[in-house]
């Protein structure tokens, strides 16, 4: 489906009140959801997120708008390819909100911020994306995405955690 001509995407002013807002409500209804962990963000959460992304000066947050609703979410952080010495954006949430999905929303959200990010000297975007997530992964290899890997022999890159106690 091809995008309406009125959805914009622009980078999210943390300080923004109706921005902020806008951001939390978008997570929060991914969170709830499966995909997300099935769990609403604790109210704790809620009030620490903007606080903590406005002190973080790699965060960046896009949204895109049909008029002046918030229709989609991406959070993400500006990070460095040793090995092009150049910015990388890790994109950590993409969300599209529920009465928008199936209409091209995430692809265009995605495009957009592409084509900002290249502009800016970006030289790749990376993200994690769940097994089971088979929507997203279709989405991400329509738009080139592909598992990151040096060489065959060491195959593709897993990503790990350790849970911290702080």
């Amino acid at each position: 489906m091809a995008p309406e001509t009125s959805w914009r995407c622009v980078q999210a002013d943390y300080a923004d009140p109706v921005q902020a807002a806008a951001i939390l409500a978008l997570l929060d209804e991914y969170a709830a959801e499966p995909a997300g962990g099935g769990t609403p963000l604790p109210a704790e959460t809620r009030a620490a997120l903007i606080p903590a992304l406005q002190r973080c000066p790699s965060a960046m947050s896009f949204l895109t708008y049909a008029g002046d609703q918030a229709i989609g979410l991406i959070n993400g952080f500006e990070t460095l390819s040793t090995f092009a010495a150049k910015p990388v954006f890790n994109l950590h949430d993409v969300v599209v909100t529920e009465a928008w999905r199936r209409r091209g929303v995430g692809r265009f959200m995605l495009e957009q911020l592409a084509a900002q990010l290249s502009a800016r000297g970006f030289c790749k975007l990376t993200l994690e994306v769940l097994e089971g997530n088979r929507a997203a992964q279709h989405l991400y290899r329509d738009l080139g995405f592909t598992a990151y890997s040096l060489l065959p022999e060491f195959g593709c890159a897993q990503f790990w955690e350790k849970r911290l106690s702080g």
